[in-house]
């Protein structure tokens, strides 16, 4: 992630800015300090930037591009860095976007923190009447008046690049006037909206093992479908012997009947029997007694 914060001194940049490198990992990239590390090395830049700074002169912008192309060369910057107090002009802009596509890298977003001028002066005018309360000693470049110069040469030089980097499509504007933890949570939200944010580590392992699982559960796919078929085919078979065995039970229970049936039949036919014979026996002894009643 390459950013560059805009906006008038007292917009809260700074402030953003570290909470921007403690959260995504990446470096904060001061000219001043840039120039002072080159200096201290000994860089063929930092020395050439060395005399001029001894001389009383401004460092020319092709000397300050100079040590941001060796910065950024570093291992702690390759994933990625905010420029602080660089760009402050057009020409510096040109040069900027010149040395990125050299090194075939892309500048993902500039964040203008857009802030109420009056506002910031009585903040800034309200501090400095605190610090004289306390009996403390108001800091010089933190007065009215030095912002007031402050944010006429802000006007002057650098807001220009409000329109440069607009026209490229770069350009994402954010209310400086809330509070701390709002401007955070809203440069977060549309650095995450334009895809300049990377996913975090658990996010990435989640993701990675969504992507592995996802071949896992369509090649097992045909095993469910011809499990589900199996089963169906079981719970038919099932029920096929359930209706099979029906007329079994009626079958066992038919023979009993039958033999009921017999028991009765032979029954009667004793009953019958006995009958007969009682109605032959008497059938003698009716003779008899008609003859005795002839007699």
């Amino acid at each position: 992630m390459r950013l560059i914060l805009l906006g008038p001194p007292g917009s809260g940049k700074g402030t953003q800015a570290q909470r921007l490198v403690h959260k995504h990992g990446i470096v904060q990239l001061s000219t001043g300090e840039m120039l002072r590390a080159a200096v201290a090395a000994g860089t063929p830049i930092g020395l050439q930037a060395k005399e001029i700074m001894a001389n009383g002169g401004l460092v020319p912008d092709e000397v300050v591009v100079g040590i941001i192309a060796d910065r950024i060369d570093e291992p702690d910057a390759k994933k990625g860095f905010i420029l602080d107090g660089f760009p402050r002009t057009v020409p510096q802009a040109t040069a900027l976007d010149e040395l990125l596509k050299k090194k075939h890298l892309k500048l993902d977003a500039v964040v203008e923190l857009r802030v109420n001028e009056s506002a910031l002066l009585d903040r800034v005018e309200k501090r400095a009447e605190e610090t004289r309360a306390r009996g403390e000693e108001v800091r010089l470049d933190d007065t009215p008046e030095v912002l007031t110069k402050r944010l006429a040469q802000y006007r002057s030089l650098t807001e220009p690049l409000i329109h440069y980097y607009s026209e490229r499509r770069k350009l994402l504007t954010v209310d400086g006037m809330m509070t701390i933890e709002h401007v955070t949570r809203e440069i977060n939200r549309i650095l995450g909206a334009i895809g300049a944010l990377e996913p975090k580590a658990d996010e990435s392992a989640k993701s990675a093992a969504a992507k592995t699982a996802k071949p896992a559960r369509l090649a097992a796919k045909p095993a469910r479908k011809a499990a589900g078929k199996a089963s169906k085919a079981a719970e038919k078979a099932s029920k096929g012997t359930k209706k099979t065995a029906k007329p079994a039970g009626k079958a066992t229970r038919g023979p009993s009947k039958a033999k009921a049936a017999k028991k009765r039949v032979k029954k009667a036919a004793k009953a019958g029997s006995a009958r007969k014979g009682a109605k032959a026996a008497n059938k003698p002894a009716k003779k008899l007694t008609k003859k005795r009643a002839k007699r």
